[in-house]
């Protein structure tokens, strides 16, 4: 059965995104990492936010940018607000919430695995016990402000390591979600 699977890159204290949602410092790294090239062709649909939409149709190629280019599949974006006329066909738009969207992100998948992007959807997912694996890459920076990997409002997860690892200049970390 297909995995639901958080893939990050992070700061060191906790931000996935910086202030005005900047995410240029990704790119002054190596992020080469056989744990992420494993998480990438093992996906097989992505669930995200209104907002990560937004911001990617805005700034990084839409969904064609999805992992610098690198992958290519069903995207799911989770809105309250659904556009009345899609911009990109290959884009479905859910708004009958998280569980719903990760059934019909699986579905699409074909038996692969399902990513999350964007950290409300993730602490959503998480929230709701549909999160199985984080994947997180720690970079070697202090942002100071941003976007954080998890909101004040998180409830105890617990989690079991299943890798830690070094690639580049990031650390690598992936852990299995218990419940």
């Amino acid at each position: 059965m297909s995995k639901v699977v958080w893939h990050i890159t992070m700061s060191v204290d906790g931000y996935i995104a910086g202030t005005g949602d900047e995410m240029d410092w990704m790119g002054d790294y190596e992020l080469e990492s056989p744990v992420g090239t494993e998480v990438i062709e093992n996906t097989g649909a992505i669930l995200a936010g209104r907002r990560w939409h937004d911001l990617a149709n805005e700034r990084w190629d839409g969904r064609r940018g999805i992992y610098g280019g690198n992958w290519e599949g069903p995207v799911f974006v989770i809105t309250h607000a659904p556009p009345t006329e899609p911009p990109d066909p290959e884009i479905t738009f859910v708004s009958d919430g998280i569980e719903q969207a990760i059934t019909a992100a699986r579905d699409a998948a074909g038996g692969r695995d399902v990513g999350i992007l964007g950290a409300n959807t993730a602490q959503q997912a998480l929230a709701a016990g549909l999160v199985d694996e984080l994947v997180i890459h720690v970079v070697p920076l202090l942002l100071g402000g941003g976007v954080r990997l998890f909101g004040p409002e998180l409830q105890r997860v617990r989690l079991e390591r299943l890798h830690v690892g070094q690639s580049g200049d990031a650390t690598d970390f992936r852990f299995r979600v218990l419940r």
